[in-house]
């Protein structure tokens, strides 16, 4: 088997054929290919020349001609100042005319070829209109003008009678001016002529403009001096110029000018048009321009590169038959180096290979390399261009690389992961790589995929709250911290999902919302599920709150938008997003924290939007404060801190139950041994879902100690518990009332629950469905807070109740407050005719007492009765 089995080649045999060729043909080949270049450079250089001078030419043309347009564009500007002139005065003197003509004298460039600035007045006589000229400037040389009719002259009057009827600048044909000239003799020239119309509106039709024409002005120039100004004296490319008017059809030379060089065809035209007047501009180039170039600097050039280039080959032709002699030579060498390497290496059961440096070639595979590799091995993933190691003590073989894991093709085409041995080698003085390499493909696959699952939510497949938390803190320990948001995003309703679809279209539903966001966030963008309907996006990079509060805006969008089908049915969902700068946070906990408080408030104002974290906001404030009570409050209960007060009620009418009666009230010690009243932790309490743990702990402290709550013992005839809002969603609260009632013997009729007017009218049917329940027990439910929402007397007709108690704020101002009267009255009234016992509260003076007796309020409650008592069972030990 040949040693070279994946780089095998023949070497050229000197002798053959092909190698015949003298070197004086390849010479002369490569001589006759460089001129060839050469000459076709030449052409093109050349063309290069011509196409350059022609646009110099036309260019020095389309100069002349806009500098005549230039020219007569100034000439207008200056006869429309003085009309101006005349439409602003009813009479223009001749002082005022030359002074005008005076101030004018500055602009030397309107001046070139301006002869006279000259107005004629209209006189209208049997024979026709005349225009007789009674102001020019300037005076000298101009004296053959004065008192000058313009209808005598046909050219002149033509061009008043066109401006006339257009009110635009009219340019009359060239004629013979009878002002003298250079040498005092006359010159042709051409005159611009105005028209000034009488005061007022400036006529807009031809037949007006004709009655309002009260005079023209008109300026008068020289065709030699205005267009010889306009024509350079030495121009470049030019050999002649002429400029023909060609209004009338016939062309008429106006000027011309050649300069004493021989002429080429063809000529360039350019056309100027102004005042209702067409000239052209007619020049041929010079002959020369096309002469000059660097064509013959490239043919002289390219002539001597190609004689260096045919040299160049006659020396390397010569010399190629001696070089192939010698790699032949050196190849033979190679091949038996490698046959006697492949001898060792060839029952290896590790992959072998041997790479040359120069060019990546495999030159020898061993049996298990060229069973298990593909044929053409992609070197891209070798780690062949690091530098081996040369420490001796870090690798056992000097300019060796150990235990670098890569990945290879194998036969079929699929990858696999090997761990690699890379050695430097010299064989027969080519450098060489020496690999060795062994399968690892299973190991890692069961590593990553241990790391997977333990960075991952296997539902979503997104960063699990353990991956993002580390990610967090890592952005948070980097330089950049302060460069980055995190966003809280908690699903509105997501729990309607689970309850009418179940937990299988709820785990469908987060696994396909994770996908719709990962699509809106960058590649850099964090995203991560935190745990049941909470995911959490680190943004790194973002050092604008507006910026946080766009990314977060387009989640909730998508999320608006996304509509989910699951068994016939479709569900639309929101989210409710906190954002929070990471300077905003000097910690992670406090980073989480203030991202939850924001999210929270987002909730609480309605759900379905953004709040962001601010350091100054009351809110966020606020709602960091109640966190802290609900973390006391979970503290308490898991201490067992929790105290219970008792207030008993006093009958006010003979015919009330007797007995003692009390309502339980709840308190909290504090960590300092101090009693907090529930006005401070139980707005936190509700907010953060701890009342029904916290109702359940006083219906059985209280259902399991009631002969114990008051002094009178098994004597105690009722004792209220206040149920929160929380406990008509606890499904099995009432169970474990109905449990604790038989387990403690309880006589249902010594208990009332008492539920608050608002609670009761925020889910009215699930309130009436709880009263029910209760009632059924035996036990008795009382409406507390009455009068304190927006109530009507038709819930003490539609809810089962034994009990109303009037809230306190009508009771407390009884005394003085007529309409606070009506109402207590009219609640007494109607509660008596439902059957209903009447409680009125915060009693807090004998007057008020009179007072609700005298309404036949049943029970009153206050400070005026009783003051709150710890309960009998508590004065011992946490008392």
């Amino acid at each position: 088997m040949p040693f070279a089995i994946d780089n095998t080649s023949t070497v050229p045999d000197p002798t053959s054929p092909s190698r015949r060729v003298p070197a004086w043909a390849w010479a002369l080949l490569a001589f006759l290919l460089g001129i060839g270049l050469t000459l076709w450079l030449a052409y093109g250089e050349k063309q290069r020349d011509i196409r350059d001078a022609r646009h110099g030419f036309t260019a020095e043309t389309v100069k002349i001609a806009g500098s005549i347009q230039t020219q007569l564009e100034q000439c207008e500007r200056l006869i429309r100042a003085f009309q101006s002139m005349f439409l602003a005065s009813d009479q223009v003197t001749a002082d005022e005319y030359a002074r005008a003509y005076q101030n004018m004298q500055t602009n030397t460039e309107v001046r070139i070829g301006l002869l006279a600035l000259a107005y004629a007045q209209r006189q209208v006589k049997p024979d026709g209109d005349h225009f007789p000229t009674l102001l020019f400037a300037p005076q000298p040389g101009n004296e053959a003008i004065r008192g000058l009719d313009v209808a005598t002259q046909p050219m002149n009057l033509e061009a008043l009678l066109r401006s006339r009827d257009s009110n635009q600048v009219a340019m009359s044909a060239p004629f013979r001016l009878v002002q003298s000239g250079n040498g005092n003799k006359h010159s042709d020239g051409f005159i611009l002529r105005l028209p000034v119309y009488a005061a007022g509106q400036v006529p807009t039709s031809v037949d007006a403009r004709r009655q309002a024409l009260v005079g023209s002005i008109g300026a008068s120039f020289r065709i030699d001096d205005l267009l010889g100004a306009a024509i350079p004296r030495d121009p470049i490319a030019l050999a002649d110029v002429t400029i023909n008017d060609l209004t009338d059809g016939e062309p008429r030379t106006l000027f011309a000018r050649h300069f004493d060089a021989p002429a080429s065809l063809p000529a360039h035209v350019v056309k100027v048009q102004f005042g209702g007047r067409l000239w052209s501009v007619t020049a041929h180039a010079r002959h020369d321009i096309y002469a000059a170039g660097n064509w013959k600097t490239v043919l002289w050039v390219g002539g001597v590169i190609s004689m260096l280039l045919a040299a160049l080959t006659w020396s390397l032709a010569s010399t190629r038959e001696r070089a192939l002699v010698l790699g032949t030579a050196l190849s033979q060498r190679v091949v038996a180096s490698e046959e006697r390497f492949r001898r060792l290496n060839e029952l290896l059961p590790c992959l072998v290979l041997l790479i040359r440096k120069d060019n990546g070639a495999i030159v020898y595979r061993n049996a298990v390399a060229r069973e298990r590799l593909a044929d053409r091995l992609e070197l891209a993933g070798l780690p062949l261009s690091k530098p081996v190691a040369k420490d001796a003590a870090a690798s056992p073989v000097a300019g060796t690389m150990a235990g670098t894991d890569i990945q290879l093709q194998a036969a079929d085409g699929s990858l696999f992961w090997a761990s690699t041995w890379i050695s430097s080698i010299e064989i027969d003085g080519t450098p060489m790589w020496l690999l060795v390499a062994s399968d690892n493909t299973v190991q890692r696959q069961l590593t990553e995929k241990l790391g997977y699952q333990a960075s991952h939510d296997s539902l979503t497949r997104l960063y699990n709250r353990r991956e993002f938390e580390a990610r967090v803190q890592t952005l948070l320990a980097s330089p950049a911290r302060d460069d980055g948001a995190l966003l809280f995003l908690d699903l509105d309703q997501f729990k309607l999902i689970n309850d009418t679809s179940g937990h299988r279209a709820g785990d469908e539903l987060l696994a396909q919302l994770a996908a719709v966001m990962q699509e809106k966030l960058r590649p850099v963008d964090v995203l991560a599920r935190l745990g049941g309907d909470e995911f959490g996006v680190l943004l790194p990079g973002i050092i604008e709150l507006e910026s946080a509060v766009q990314a977060a805006e387009r989640l909730r969008r998508c999320i608006e938008a996304f509509i989910f089908g699951w068994e016939g049915r479709t569900y639309t969902s929101s989210a409710s997003i906190g954002v929070v700068m990471l300077r905003n946070a000097s910690s992670m906990q406090a980073l989480f924290t203030h991202a939850d408080a924001a999210c929270y408030l987002a909730k609480e104002a309605g759900r379905n939007r953004i709040h962001a974290y601010a350091e100054d906001d009351a809110a966020i404030t606020h709602r960091m404060s109640e966190m802290e009570w609900a973390n006391r409050v979970r503290d308490a209960l898991r201490d067992d801190r929790l105290l219970l007060d008792y207030q008993e009620l006093h009958a006010l009418q003979a015919n009330a139950i007797g007995g003692v009666h009390i309502e339980l009230l709840l308190r909290l010690r504090g960590e300092d041994g101090g009693v907090v009243l529930p006005g401070a932790f139980l707005p936190a309490a509700e907010r953060y879902g701890l009342m029904p743990q916290i109702d359940r702990w006083v219906v059985e402290t209280a259902l399991s100690q009631l002969d114990r709550l008051h002094p009178d013992g098994a004597d105690l005839a009722n004792c209220a518990i206040n149920l929160s809002a929380a406990s008509l969603e606890d499904e099995g609260l009432f169970d474990r009332i109905a449990e604790l009632l038989t387990e403690h013997r309880v006589t249902p009729q010594r208990v009332t629950f008492e539920i608050t007017e608002t609670v009761a009218m925020r889910d009215f049917a699930a309130s009436s469905v709880l009263i029910s329940r209760l009632r059924g027990l035996g036990c008795k439910v009382a409406l507390d807070d009455f009068g304190a929402g927006m109530s009507s007397f038709g819930y003490l007709k539609n809810l089962e109740l034994d009990v109303v108690k009037i809230d306190g704020s009508f009771v407390q101002n009884l005394a003085g407050d007529a309409m606070s009267q009506s109402i207590v009255r009219a609640v007494t009234e109607i509660g008596h005719l439902q059957g209903l016992q009447v409680v009125a509260e915060w009693v807090s003076s004998p007057q008020l007492l009179a007072m609700l007796a005298a309404m036949q309020v049943d029970y009153a409650q206050g400070f005026a009765l009783h003051h709150p008592q710890r309960v009998c069972f508590q004065r011992n030990g946490n008392d």
